[in-house]
């Protein structure tokens, strides 16, 4: 539904910008494959996947007293059990049972490798699509076209690009924060109405 939203309003102000520099409208179906709704969406993806990721790792490694988002202060958590341990398992996964010690290794790492790939795959379609639109942007300028190497090094590409990272660590911060003293009953991501304050982890 967002993507949905960001595609109608998009178009609209596209098509605003192209009017106010004597251009024709574009179609929805034009919008679509443009350059700047492919930038407006990956670099949203980009944000959204690091977010993810660096969320999966830090919590791997890190703890916050208090926090429901958090690993216990002390003792050891079931996501830290050796595999290898398990491989008898009958209902273990295929990489836990049978896998060498590569793919094992994959395995265990799987989630985090996932979603770095997927960023550094939005990472690079940002920029991309991003240099199409900035291209486009300053040949109506009387600019000159710029590759997606070049766009990188542009104050424009990260601009778009901190502007998201900053709401999704905020967002992240503010979860972990929060999930001390606040509550919210049947959640998941809340310890339960009753506990203490100082109880860390799910």
């Amino acid at each position: 539904m967002t993507r949905i939203r960001l595609l109608f309003t998009g178009h609209a102000q596209e098509n605003s910008e192209l009017a106010d520099h004597g251009q024709p409208p574009q179609s929805l179906g034009q919008y679509l494959v443009s350059s700047s709704f492919g930038e407006a969406v990956f670099e949203n993806w980009e944000s959204e996947f690091l977010q993810m990721g660096m969320y999966v790792l830090l919590t791997a490694y890190l703890v916050q007293k208090g926090s429901a988002e958090s690993r216990p202060l002390e003792g050891s958590a079931p996501q830290d059990e050796d595999p290898r341990e398990h491989r008898n398992d009958q209902e273990a996964p295929w990489p836990v049972r049978h896998g060498s010690a590569t793919v094992l290794w994959l395995y265990e790492n799987s989630l985090a490798i996932a979603f770095g790939l997927v960023f550094l795959l939005s990472f690079w379609l940002h920029a991309v699509t991003g240099a199409g639109a900035y291209s486009e942007e300053q040949t109506m300028h009387g600019g000159e076209a710029v590759t997606a190497w070049q766009y990188v090094w542009t104050s424009q590409f990260w601009y778009e690009s901190f502007q998201n990272w900053q709401s999704e660590f905020l967002a992240v911060a503010a979860i972990v924060g929060g999930s001390i003293h606040l509550r919210q009953r049947r959640s998941a991501q809340s310890k339960p109405v009753h506990a203490p304050n100082s109880e860390t982890g799910g």
